[in-house]
């Protein structure tokens, strides 16, 4: 058996990355909240998000809709964030980000990304959050009815009132990115900063995903990302919604209905547990190291509620990943 390795923080320094065209400066690793107030609340939170800052960790991510799927609480992720800030004091700590224009849980194809939607949840995110700006605020989803400028210059309006630093967009598809893109030069814009995308090391040969609102790194966006390195890729479902723990774990019933479950994943989840034994690594070690040998900016999310699997993700700062090891 092999030891695994854990993160020391003497070297956070030297991870530290800069977002292209902005003044901000993150640790390579996100953290991401969709079951907060679900999976950790209160002390739990504090002591989770605390954990997350004291290994070097930086920017925290939410959304207005995290985790409405569970009633009857709304915006509860927001609230939590909001909490421990309150309570810690720690919001010059943090690069803080939230979403908003997502559609509402019972009807996902009826857009709400108009100027009065928007605006509904960023006053409520602000609130929630009890902070007065935001540093990146995402469209959560695209509204092909709406011009790429006209969504632009929406959050522009946020940016000029000072509740945005900076706005980015999620679950967008590259072309739609290119208009954004050509928009912000032709107008002298910032633009977009960062992208939300469905993109790990099994996304590429997963069957589809369940909700089809969701955009997931193709080949027009890897083209995009590498051409375009202003837009930083902010990549959710990291560490593959533990298919791969689950292949492990031998938990077959769970493995058949994982849209991961497919011919060419069960290949790569080999290779991972040759890797695991190459770097002497954690299974999501290796899956963080997938995105550490990519040739763009990139900041993964994970999603830990505990604070062994926290620090075991952290841990991927460790190790010095081959690329030749990522191709598959």
């Amino acid at each position: 058996m092999y030891k695994i390795r854990k993160y020391s923080k003497n070297k956070i320094m030297i991870k530290m990355i800069q977002l292209p065209g902005t003044e901000l400066k993150v640790f390579p690793i996100a953290l991401g909240t969709a079951n907060a107030g679900l999976a950790y609340d209160g002390t739990d939170a504090d002591r989770l998000f605390d954990q997350f800052l004291d290994l070097g960790g930086s920017m925290i991510d939410t959304a207005r809709i995290y985790s409405d799927w569970v009633s009857p609480e709304k915006g509860r992720s927001e609230r939590v964030i909001g909490d421990w800030l309150r309570r810690e004091g720690k919001r010059n700590k943090i690069v803080l980000v939230t979403k908003g224009g997502h559609p509402n849980m019972d009807n996902m194809y009826t857009n709400r990304m108009g100027q009065k939607d928007m605006e509904h949840d960023l006053e409520l995110s602000l609130k929630t959050l009890g902070v007065d700006i935001i540093d990146i605020y995402f469209y959560h989803r695209d509204d092909i009815g709406q011009s790429a400028g006209e969504l632009l210059e929406r959050m522009e309006g946020f940016r000029k009132a000072g509740k945005i630093r900076y706005y980015g967009c999620s679950n967008w598809k590259a072309g739609r990115m290119l208009e954004a893109d050509a928009y912000a030069k032709e107008h002298s814009l910032r633009g977009f900063i960062a992208n939300q995308m469905l993109f790990n090391i099994a996304s590429k040969y997963m069957n589809p995903f369940g909700d089809n609102t969701m955009a997931a790194m193709d080949e027009a966006m890897l083209r995009y990302h590498l051409e375009y390195q202003n837009n930083t890729a902010i990549p959710y479902f990291g560490t593959c919604s533990g298919f791969f723990h689950w292949v492990e774990a031998g938990r077959e019933e769970e493995l058949k209905t994982s849209p991961y479950y497919t011919p060419k994943n069960m290949e790569i989840a080999k290779k991972i547990k040759t890797l695991r034994e190459k770097y002497h690594a954690s299974i999501s070690q290796i899956l963080l190291g997938f995105y550490f040998t990519q040739n763009f900016t990139i900041v993964p999310l994970i999603g830990p509620s505990k604070a062994a699997h926290l620090e075991d993700a952290m841990g991927s700062q460790e190790i010095d990943f081959d690329a030749g090891d990522f191709i598959f």
